[in-house]
């Protein structure tokens, strides 16, 4: 099972974060883009959790929150952005997102945050 489905299209971002989650315990998928992360869930992926970037080429981030909430209503949708706009902010909340966290972040603050949103991958 797939805990954290992460959707940026930074390379560097992917892999860092990538390690630090899989370090931390977490099973991740990656996607490079919106279309490739709603394309993996349209084919059965079912995340405990996703993390996705704002500013991407194609589907940006608001519109990958759209289509994840047609699909999977209760998942929740985390925004990891360098992106600190109100307009953007307030659009995330408006499609759904659970929760806005600024770029760069800390492994740790990360870790919290997906815990606090879905207690059931807290490890011991």
């Amino acid at each position: 099972m797939t805990d954290v489905l992460l959707i940026d299209d930074s390379l560097t971002v992917t892999l860092s974060l990538q390690s630090a989650l899989n370090l931390s315990g977490f099973a991740v998928e990656v996607a490079h883009s919106g279309q490739e992360g709603i394309d993996l869930i349209s084919q059965g992926l079912k995340p405990s959790i996703i993390i996705t970037d704002i500013n991407m080429p194609g589907m940006d981030g608001l519109e990958v929150i759209g289509q994840v909430r047609q699909r999977l209503r209760f998942t929740p949708v985390l925004v990891l952005s360098a992106d600190t706009s109100n307009e953007s902010r307030q659009r995330a909340r408006e499609l759904g997102a659970s929760g806005w966290l600024a770029k760069p972040i800390s492994t740790k603050d990360l870790v919290r945050v997906i815990r606090q949103l879905v207690p059931h991958l807290a490890k011991a």
